[in-house]
């Protein structure tokens, strides 16, 4: 029989409800019962001591806020009778040693990826197409037109044909298209943004490494890139951020000027005989075998709810876990979800100097922040709140769970590029698509995304996969989610057992076996992080 509340660490002074708990409900709970003194939904907190004004608050180990007025035992958690809070942090307190966990049976196997001259694997094979600066994006709209009608399979969308059909008023039917696609091993994709002149000579710089990262990620063939000419971003500093990633590289890089070439007709004229020459040439890479040390995972989450720490979050953990003794790599990011546990990272740390820097970053993040009248106790969106994370630092404890055990390898500043396997943090906020398009640009081949409550977030260049923390999203939104962990919430399966499952999962993705449901939905989300004001 399903429990119906659970305590996620036993130092705990809180429990999660797993089901719709009743006013006046008396629930059994270590040897006592607990009478429920508010209708309480699944996913909050319920308190299994009294608290006073000020007491401190525990769940996951660690501090998740303080007491605003006397909350009875067996009474609900809410955003009125808690407010955040979180431990100071200072440096290391205690050595950190780590038991890996058993990989033998993962030893052996291999996903199917696009092996690049500097040694790095594709899970995917991309042509992009991007601008230095957004003076540039109309042209990219323009190349995205013209290559995706001749290269791409054109699939009728229905809606269309619905629009189509109250236009002409009668009922238009779509045929099942046939593949046309011209070339079977490349897909070319096209992003634009609003950097790269304006603002601050800083944020170019860091468009311009992000930009770099995609470019030297594994899952990129080769790309065309625009550039104005008079912007910020000049084309010597993106090819300096270029150089400072792979001073070898041998991917082919296509760079147009427009100032120095003329008309719009001219530019676009060379552009496109020069990419399909260099598209052809990308189309004749094929999949080959390679070890899952090969995999660079990146760890996401999005509309979190209050089982996401519990279920989806953990068995990321486990994921990354088995990935790192693999001598795989998984990037835990997103800061500002990460206050709260800064003791535990930081004794992780194997460098102490990446330890201070993971601090630093974390004081200076906060400090923006605090700047614009902010704080990061307002990172929980109402959603979250909704679904019982209630305040930062349980929200933070939560996501936390995607990183596992595993000591940090390297601490990364946004758009630095991962240089060593293993577990690594990567400083991003905690939007969504700011953060998956950092994740991508520092490297990583595959992303791994919770979500309790549903987002559609996808990425051009590599497969974001969906991971609901319950099983009725999935069955309410089975569009965009790829693979659901309800069974640990109703005890079916065990944190491990799912983490294997999502292993063997990843590989299918890794291989081109499985299509996420980002790709099918065609969600190519791109948007650089602009230094600024952004949880």
């Amino acid at each position: 029989m399903q429990k119906k509340i659970i305590k996620v660490n036993n130092p705990d002074n809180v429990a999660v409800a797993l089901v719709n708990l009743k006013a006046g409900e008396v629930v059994s709970f270590e040897g006592e019962d607990i009478k429920i003194l508010s209708d309480t939904k699944s996913k909050h907190k319920i308190a299994l001591q009294k608290f006073e004004s000020g007491d401190r608050i525990i769940m996951y180990s660690v501090l998740v806020g303080t007491a605003n007025g006397v909350i009875e035992k067996g009474d609900v958690l809410t955003v009125d009778n808690v407010k955040h809070q979180s431990d100071k942090v200072f440096g290391k307190t205690e050595s950190f040693s780590w038991t890996a966990p058993n990989v033998e049976k993962w030893k052996d196997k291999t996903f199917m990826g696009y092996h690049r001259p500097d040694g790095q694997v594709g899970t995917e094979n991309v042509w992009l197409f991007f601008p230095l600066v957004f003076c540039e994006n109309r042209n990219i709209e323009i190349l995205k037109d013209i290559f995706e009608r001749e290269l791409l399979k054109q699939k009728v969308n229905p809606h269309q044909m619905l629009l189509r059909s109250l236009v002409s008023g009668h009922e238009e039917t779509a045929e099942t298209p046939t593949s046309t696609d011209v070339f079977e091993n490349i897909d070319v994709k096209f992003i634009t943004h609003p950097g790269g002149c304006g603002g601050i000579r800083q944020d170019s710089e860091i468009l311009a490494k992000l930009l770099a990262g995609y470019v030297n990620n594994p899952n990129v063939a080769g790309a065309t890139v625009l550039s104005l000419g008079c912007q910020n971003l000049q084309i010597s500093v993106f090819k300096e951020a270029l150089n400072a990633i792979n001073p070898n590289m041998e991917k082919p890089v296509l760079i147009y000027e427009q100032q120095q070439m003329g008309t719009v007709d001219e530019m676009l004229t060379a552009i496109v005989k020069d990419s399909f020459k260099a598209i052809k040439e990308a189309n004749k890479q094929e999949r080959q075998p390679a070890p899952i040390s090969k995999l660079k995972v990146g760890l996401e989450c999005g509309g979190s709810d209050g089982f996401s720490g519990i279920s989806a979050n953990p068995t990321l953990g486990a994921v990354s876990d088995l990935l790192v003794a693999l001598n795989g790599t998984a990037v835990l990011a997103e800061f500002p979800e990460l206050c709260g546990v800064e003791q535990e990272l930081v004794n992780r740390c194997v460098d102490e100097e990446d330890g201070k820097k993971f601090l630093q970053l974390m004081k200076d993040f906060e400090k923006s922040v605090v700047d614009a009248g902010s704080g990061f106790d307002m990172n929980p969106s109402p959603g979250n709140i909704k679904d019982g994370l209630i305040t930062d630092a349980m929200k933070s404890a939560g996501a936390a769970k995607k990183g596992g055990t595993s000591p940090v390898v390297s601490v990364l500043d946004y758009g630095e590029y991962i240089t060593e396997p293993g577990l690594n943090l990567l400083c991003t906020p905690g939007n969504d698509v700011e953060s998956t398009t950092g994740l991508v640009g520092s490297g990583c081949n595959v992303v791994l995304f919770t979500t309790g409550l549903g987002t559609p977030t996808g990425n051009p260049i590599a497969p974001i996969i969906k991971v609901s923390s319950n099983t009725e999203l999935k069955e309410k939104m089975p569009d965009i989610i790829d693979i659901e962990t309800g069974a640990v919430i109703r005890a079916e399966k065990t944190i491990d057992e799912m983490a294997e499952e999502m292993l063997d999962f990843i590989i299918e993705v890794a291989s081109g076996r499985i299509q996420t449901k980002a790709k099918l939905l065609n969600q190519n989300d791109f948007i650089p992080w602009k230094r600024g004001v952004s949880l």
